[in-house]
């Protein structure tokens, strides 16, 4: 992190010194590339972002205009009339590369490939933008071009990366080392369809569209050929849960309901937390970790809810259903 900043710090001076100064970062090479475009007067662009982050488009256009108010702040206003910051979200789940994807890339290609992303057959490419300048034709490529790509990134994100993060963790605690294997375990296909029927309640695409979807995860998680190693989705929890699991859970507490899917998900994250499981690979959960460790069970569950959202470890009802489904998971461990 300090040497993000350092680069970011160090292509900020250089730009106020000189425009056409070299630059390493790429919000910097955002910067430097639209400062020249303005001085050519080459008219309207849009920068797609292709990161697997929610909103990417906005989070692109908050760091390259932050960056530019302090390097030209006349620069914003030629923004806003030429610079659209489009979004893009792709659903495809690609495992982690192992020595064997080498091989075989090896050997049916007959060179090294030290990085070969392996993927699954299914893919969806969903893309929000102006394009003033026009754009490729990338629906010929099977790409959906839509108004508004927030629904299908809730879909995305409260089904296939919402129960990824529920069989990472439960799947894990009951002995399971991929997704196709957790999900073959009924218990673990009950708990993530329970966690389906409660995103689904606050979902905005059409009902048939989201039920297709259903249909179609459950089938893709039972690839047997993707091999998608629950250790490797289990990391970095703290980060993931917030955006995954909790927008349904605090919609249906909203709603007065008890959102036992999203309950089982946390439960076994504390579980993960203690050791239980897949390894903990996550730098951002030392205070839920520290929570975790306390003796007494609603004081343990209430301090982790609280490192995920200020407020939810005084809901005691949502506390004594976690402690339930820690209970229900531990005696899993020990089928």
């Amino acid at each position: 992190m300090t040497r993000s900043r350092d680069v970011i710090t160090a292509d900020t001076a250089a730009l106020q010194d000189n425009i056409e100064a070299p630059v390493s970062s790429l919000p910097g090479k955002l910067v430097a590339g639209l400062l020249a475009r303005r001085a050519a007067d080459a008219g309207p662009i849009s920068i797609l972002s292709c990161d697997n982050l929610p909103e990417n488009g906005a989070v692109t256009r908050t760091v390259v205009t932050d960056l530019a108010a302090v390097v030209d702040d006349s620069l914003l206003a030629w923004m806003e009339n030429n610079v659209d910051f489009a979004t893009s979200m792709v659903d495809r789940i690609t495992p982690g590369t192992t020595a064997e994807d080498r091989s075989l890339v090896a050997q049916a290609q007959g060179y090294e490939d030290a990085s070969p992303v392996p993927t699954e057959p299914f893919a969806e490419w969903v893309i929000s933008g102006r394009f003033d300048a026009g754009r490729p034709a990338w629906e010929g490529a099977g790409a959906r071009l839509v108004e508004d790509i927030t629904p299908y990134e809730q879909r995305k994100l409260w089904l296939l990366n919402a129960s990824h993060s529920l069989l990472a963790y439960a799947g894990s605690i009951r002995g399971h080392a991929t997704i196709d294997e957790a999900i073959a375990d009924p218990q673990c296909r009950s708990w993530v369809e329970t966690l389906w029927d409660e995103a689904c309640r606050h979902l905005t695409l059409p009902a048939e569209m989201i039920a297709d979807y259903r249909v179609e995860l459950l089938r893709r998680f039972a690839n047997p050929r993707v091999r998608d190693q629950l250790s490797r989705i289990a990391a970095d929890g703290s980060v993931k849960l917030p955006v995954r699991i909790l927008p349904p859970l605090l919609a249906e507490r909203a709603d007065g309901r008890m959102p036992v899917g999203g309950a089982t998900a946390i439960a076994a994250w504390i579980l993960h937390l203690r050791g239980h499981g897949a390894p903990v690979k996550d730098p951002g959960a030392d205070r839920a970790r520290s929570a975790a460790a306390a003796t007494d069970e609603p004081t343990a569950v209430s301090g982790v809810l609280e490192t995920l959202h200020s407020g939810l470890g005084d809901d005691s009802a949502l506390v004594r259903v976690i402690i339930e489904q820690m209970e229900a998971l531990n005696l899993g461990e020990r089928r």
